[in-house]
């Protein structure tokens, strides 16, 4: 069985464990927190992150978007029309931006931050109270990337075209974590919040609607399908 070296609310790793999921993958999970810099992480990855992916043949695969590429060589065209890369060139272009766009940019933009500031700093050695700055800059700059899916929802069937992509998937990972804290302001985007409820609903996503943060209650509708 593929073991995925993972933090529940790394959204890179909730990226890779919903892909998996929709593809049917049953995967070991081995929490990690990067913080500790275990010796055993950064032999199967340098860099120290979540997620590391390593396949039944030992193969080690480290990082979200490498991982999603790994998989799909692997196995994508044994998919069929369940196959969550298009066969088009241009429109693999277009999934490719948007795995990108969230992986990196709304990563680094809101994300990050606010798992940083709300979560890790919190059951971190050093600990101290979140950054509110931080938590506040974070919290806007998600409103510009829920805009931003409002904006592709709304002319499109799915993020990237008309077939469900490892787009969605990659957005979708970020917006968990955001909900879970209850910093994705849904009132105010009706056509991300219309999209999240139709990816929510899949079975890929029942995992991570269990996860929880100790002493850390979720938003009241988090595990709600319908909210």
């Amino acid at each position: 069985m593929p073991v995925l070296h993972h933090h529940p609310f790394c959204p890179q790793s909730r990226f890779v464990r919903l892909v998996l999921g929709e593809y049917g993958v049953p995967i070991e999970l081995v929490e990690e927190r990067i913080a500790d810099r275990r010796p055993e992480l950064l032999a199967l990855d340098p860099a120290g992150r979540t997620p590391v992916l390593i396949d039944d043949d030992g193969t080690v695969v480290p990082g979200a978007s490498v991982i999603m590429e790994y998989i799909d060589d692997i196995g994508g065209a044994a998919m069929g029309p369940r196959r969550l890369m298009p066969t088009d060139p241009q429109a693999r272009v277009e999934v490719r931006r948007l795995v990108e766009w969230f992986t990196i940019k709304c990563d680094a933009e809101a994300t990050s931050w606010l798992v940083q500031e709300k979560i890790f700093k919190r059951h971190s050695p050093q600990g101290g109270a979140p950054d509110m700055d931080a938590v506040r800059a974070a919290r806007a700059n998600m409103r510009h990337h829920m805009r931003y899916i409002d904006a592709l929802a709304g002319l499109r069937r799915w993020l990237a075209g008309d077939q469900l992509t490892y787009a969605d998937f990659a957005a979708a990972a970020h917006l968990s974590c955001a909900d879970y804290l209850d910093d994705a302001p849904w009132s105010e985007h009706e056509a991300a919040k219309e999209w999240y409820q139709r990816i929510k609903s899949r079975p890929a996503f029942r995992s991570l609607l269990a996860d929880r943060v100790p002493g850390m209650a979720p938003a009241p509708h988090y595990a709600e399908i319908d909210f």
